[in-house]
């Protein structure tokens, strides 16, 4: 974790950032208004056009006048006048890009609802969907008994005995899922989704989903990774036989619910999805061992990225996922041109470009908690290394910074959705950091031996297995302690005091000590 930025850097580091909140502005009224987006894409779009032409045609000027003027005199800007100058770049960025998202969003809406499906889900009648499983599967209940939930994009619709060609996403519930990738043949009774989400038809099945075309090979191999997480988590304790698939491949399905709630109590409910924390250690890992055979910097590159490839393949698109390997990508290109990049503009970059391609992300709580948390470590965690490394020594403040500035980030964020404040959140964190490591890379490790050595992957489970024991008795100690989680403000209040908090516990822990 490197130290806090300098003012030059800092400045050049904020730039996207109202390029990402003008974003996820549109997005947002993309998904909570998509009638009203209806009618401004075309206006969108011609403004994006208008706005370039007057943007190439400004550069052309800029560069003849200062090409025919050279040596032309000229007192430096006043304050106001440099103030507008930097303003100026950041309003025609945002709202660009606002834009963007506007027509983007428009586009995807019309995908995501044709008219076929939207027909027979008002009709209430019996559909046919052949498709492409693009969601992995997941536990649901429901008045029916227990369900699995998998998002199928389609490639055909039959309706009153009419096959039709439709791609769009569709929600399917039904007894048993499929794995990811495959190709399915599913029937059943068309509604329109209650949520605003990516699918806006929901396919009750009664019958599970049948397997027309297996998955690819990639994807064959995945799912044999994360069956390889639990089988060698089997023979383990309780906590830890559902702990490991969760820390190791984001599969959480096995953990107990009172473990559950007792990680949401403790603040470790992160603990359990793949996140950019994942990438950071395998990356990590991946980079000093080509490093330390003396390959060269493409050769790095292309390995770290290679080894994200396949951990986002073995996990699945999760929202949280995805903006972690954007960022790591960002992170990846700039060690490839030689300039690192900043936390700051990495994460904008991603949050821009994700959701430009889906802004029903804005939405998710998993990306939204992602977002938080890295911005609470790119805005707080150098400065509080800076500020306890001559305390503490730099190690331990490091140790320490991560989890307060993550905690800080995902503060207003976790209190709108579930309004309980965990006291001990950050000790909890701060206790588990030298388990989370070790069992992220030995469970993985486990996970890839499982079926090519058994034995061996018994053997480095056990290692892992004795990390998440670690983090699941940190999980209960924490939660069974006094005022483990206290009554917050629900609602939008709630989210704002949240936010006042965060910022004023920002401001004590970065306050200049008092001299005496």
């Amino acid at each position: 974790m490197s130290g806090g930025p300098g003012a030059t850097s800092a400045a050049a580091d904020l730039r996207l950032v109202p390029p990402a909140v003008a974003a996820w502005c549109a997005a947002l009224v993309v998904v909570q208004a998509p009638h009203v987006v209806a009618w401004l894409a075309p206006v969108a779009g011609a403004l994006i056009t208008s706005g370039a032409v007057v943007v190439m045609v400004a550069g052309v000027r800029h560069a003849r006048d200062r090409a025919g003027e050279p040596g032309r005199p000229g007192a430096l800007p006043g304050p106001r006048a440099g103030a507008r100058q930097r303003a100026l770049p950041a309003v025609v960025l945002g709202t660009a890009t606002a834009l963007v998202v506007l027509v983007s969003g428009a586009a995807a809406q019309q995908v995501r609802a044709p008219d076929v499906l939207l027909a027979a889900a008002d009709d209430g009648g019996t559909v046919e969907v052949v498709g492409r499983v693009t969601v992995a599967p997941r536990q649901a209940g429901s008045d029916a008994g227990p369900r699995v939930v998998l998002t199928v994009t389609t490639s055909a619709v039959r309706v009153d005995g009419t096959w039709r060609r439709a791609r769009a996403p569709v929600e399917v519930a039904a007894p048993a899922g499929a794995v990811l990738d495959a190709v399915v043949h599913v029937r059943g009774v068309a509604a329109r989704t209650m949520r605003a989400g990516r699918a806006a038809v929901r396919v009750q099945a009664r019958e599970a989903p049948v397997v027309t075309v297996p998955p690819r090979a990639a994807h064959t191999w995945a799912a044999r990774v994360r069956l390889g997480a639990r089988d060698v988590a089997r023979p383990l304790p309780p906590d830890v036989r559902g702990l490991l698939p969760a820390v190791t491949v984001g599969d959480t399905d096995g953990v107990p619910d009172d473990l559950v709630l007792a990680m949401r109590a403790a603040g470790l409910a992160h603990v359990m999805a793949v996140s950019g924390a994942h990438f950071a250690i395998l990356g990590t890992l991946v980079l000093a061992a080509a490093a330390a055979v003396g390959a060269p910097a493409p050769v790095r590159v292309a390995a770290a990225a290679t080894a994200g490839a396949a951990l986002l393949l073995v996990v699945g698109p999760e929202p949280s996922v995805v903006r972690a390997a954007v960022m790591g990508g960002v992170g990846l290109v700039g060690l490839l041109a030689g300039r690192r990049a900043t936390g700051s503009a990495a994460l904008s970059a991603a949050v821009v470009a994700l959701l430009v391609a889906d802004p029903w992300l804005a939405v998710d709580v998993g990306f939204c908690l992602s977002v938080a948390a890295t911005a609470g470590l790119v805005v707080l965690g150098g400065p509080l290394v800076e500020r306890w490394s001559a305390r503490c020594g730099r190690d331990a403040a490091a140790m320490l910074a991560a989890p307060v500035a993550a905690q800080l980030g995902c503060l207003p964020v976790t209190l709108a959705l579930w309004p309980t404040l965990g006291p001990w959140s950050v000790v909890a964190n701060v206790a588990v950091v030298p388990a989370v490591a070790p069992a992220t890379v030995l469970g993985l490790l486990a996970a890839l031996l499982a079926s090519p050595c058994p034995v061996l992957a018994d053997l480095v489970a056990a290692g892992a297995g004795a990390c998440c024991w670690w983090i699941a008795a940190v999980a209960r100690w924490a939660a069974g302690l006094p005022g483990a989680a206290l009554a917050w403000w629900p609602g939008v209040g709630g989210a704002v005091t949240a936010t006042l908090v965060a910022l004023a516990a920002a401001a004590l822990a970065l306050g200049r000590p008092r001299r005496t």
